[in-house]
């Protein structure tokens, strides 16, 4: 245990490392009912030789001065300078903060990492700052200033999404911390960091919201209720079995048809541009509420994690509800065919023939590749909007988890431009894509098919998120599309240092950040 005290003014300072429980420093009565419960995150850069002293930001500077040094004091006797995510706690330093938190960014000003293909900058602020906020959290301290640490906006980010956590269903619920920005200096980003972060908070919920509590109505119900809530003027439809049958989607209706639950299309409009004329870019969310593999049956093991089968549908909802928080200049049109993929008496059979809104029949030789069914019929509607451009997001196969696991999304897509939009934007969030193939390759070993125009399984076992995707282009003609599968980062187990356990909501932000740039380019993608 690191006790470093320091006599001042007759005051004893005691600082703990991090995990260590360590008594508050000894204080009159008087000084004891005048200190606010409130603590403070700072951050410090390695310094400029490994082993010398830490260098402090704007904000860590300005307090040490007010309390005539002995932060840095306290910091270079307390133990060896802090690392990158590491943490340090002080009590009674400042009347204002029972308690104050350390935390270390890394070197300073590292700008992007080419290797890492994200700005480490910003990834070193949002895991510092959460890992500083979950401190004053296991402290049971209500409110928390954040030092901007040069980025307000990643420190909100950091801030947030460190401290969240799904316990709406428990008794016992972790202490709810008020975050907010210490000092003036970057309140504009730091609003939009917290927006961002809520919209990712709001995907990682409906993720990891039980199956029987988020079925699809409640679902549609719930993002109707999120979208009006920060724009009235949204349009929300929520299409019933009847709707979808009269647009003969049958390719979505042969998935939802095995299961009691009735299906839901859901329809969002955000009109942010100031010309209402102006083309949408349309997002198409899987929604697969749940997905027992239908007749095509998952093993029991870990099933229950498929209550997120409708990740695709949680992030690019989330993505649009933020979108219009941010009053962003954008016009924006998100779809999710939602439904729960059951074994029954009605459900769909291993090669069962079903025919999609375009035409094209389809081979089912496996009912457990249900989400490219939903899909179909819900990119074939897309193009009904002449659209600017088109982009789904589906926790679709076990095959992008097994080639690229939690470190990024997997994206197809035949339009270089659109690819770079989303590359530059996953760089300033840290929710990093990857491009994968959509070679003709893959194509043939699709529609090489016994029965029908497609078949919904790979000729070959091999290369199963290609195949997918490949699937998916038969019912595209846009010229800009691409899709995100997002499987691999459904969740999260340690990987993501400022997401706890369980479901991702990724990649939400990067969505965001997506839009928030093409708004600004109304010429991309025109045709």
């Amino acid at each position: 245990m690191l006790l470093a005290p320091l006599l001042a003014s007759g005051r004893l300072l005691l600082v703990r490392g991090k995990g260590l429980r360590v008594p508050v420093a000894t204080l009159s009565s008087g000084a004891r009912r005048a200190r606010k419960q409130q603590g403070l995150v700072l951050g410090v850069f390695v310094g400029k030789k490994e082993e010398g002293p830490v260098q402090f930001t704007e904000a860590g500077d300005a307090f040490d001065k007010v309390v005539s040094g002995k932060l840095r004091e306290l910091l270079a006797i307390s133990g060896p300078p802090l690392k990158k995510g590491k943490t340090r706690i002080f009590h009674g330093l400042h009347q204002d903060f029972s308690s104050v938190v350390v935390v270390g960014l890394g070197k300073k000003a590292v700008g992007v990492n080419d290797q890492e293909n994200w700005n480490e900058d910003k990834e070193n602020i949002r895991a510092a700052v959460a890992a500083g906020c979950r401190q004053v959290q296991d402290l049971e301290v209500p409110c928390v200033e954040v030092d901007p640490c040069g980025d307000a906006q990643a420190a909100a980010e950091g801030a947030a999404l460190g401290l969240y956590e799904y316990d709406e269903l428990k008794q016992k619920k972790k202490p709810v911390v008020d975050v907010q920005l210490y000092g003036s200096d970057g309140a504009e980003a730091w609003r939009k960091g917290l927006i961002y972060a809520k919209g990712q908070n709001l995907a990682r919920s409906l993720m990891e919201g039980p199956a029987n509590h988020i079925t699809p109505t409640r679902f549609a119900e719930i993002i109707e209720k999120k979208l009006k809530s920060v724009c009235s003027d949204a349009t929300v439809h929520i299409r019933d079995k009847s709707w979808i049958e009269a647009k003969e989607m049958g390719s979505f209706l042969s998935v939802a048809k095995g299961s009691d639950e009735p299906p839901v299309f859901l329809e969002l409009h955000y009109k942010g541009s100031c010309d209402a004329s102006e083309p949408s870019v349309v997002f198409v969310g899987k929604g697969i509420t749940f997905d027992s593999g239908g007749i095509s049956i998952k093993p029991s093991a870990n099933m229950d994690a498929m209550r997120a089968d409708m990740g695709g549908a949680a992030t690019i909802c989330s993505a649009i509800v933020t979108a219009a928080e941010l009053k962003l200049p954008i016009n924006l049109i998100g779809l999710t065919p939602l439904c729960e993929n059951m074994p029954s008496g009605k459900a769909n059979k291993p090669g069962d023939v079903v025919k999609a809104m375009n035409g094209k029949t389809i081979q089912v030789d496996n009912t457990d590749a249900e989400g490219r069914l939903v899909l179909a019929d819900a990119l074939c509607y897309a193009h009904s909007f002449n659209p600017r451009a088109i982009v789904d997001a589906a926790t679709l196969t076990g095959a992008m988890d097994i080639a690229l696991g939690s470190a990024a999304t997997g994206v197809f897509t035949n339009s270089h431009q659109l690819w770079n939009y989303l590359y530059e934007a996953s760089i300033l969030t840290g929710d990093r894509v990857w491009r994968m193939p959509l070679f003709e390759h893959y194509t043939k070993q699709m529609t090489d098919c016994q029965l029908a125009d497609i078949n919904n399984l790979g000729k070959y076992r091999s290369g199963g998120a290609c195949t997918a995707a490949a699937f998916l282009k038969e019912f595209v003609t846009a010229p800009h599309w691409a899709h995100l599968d997002i499987a691999g980062v459904m969740g999260n187990k340690d990987e993501i240092p400022y997401l706890r356990k369980g479901m991702a909501g990724r990649p939400t932000r990067t969505l965001v950040e997506f839009v928030a740039q093409l708004s600004q380019d109304k010429q991309a993608f025109r045709k």
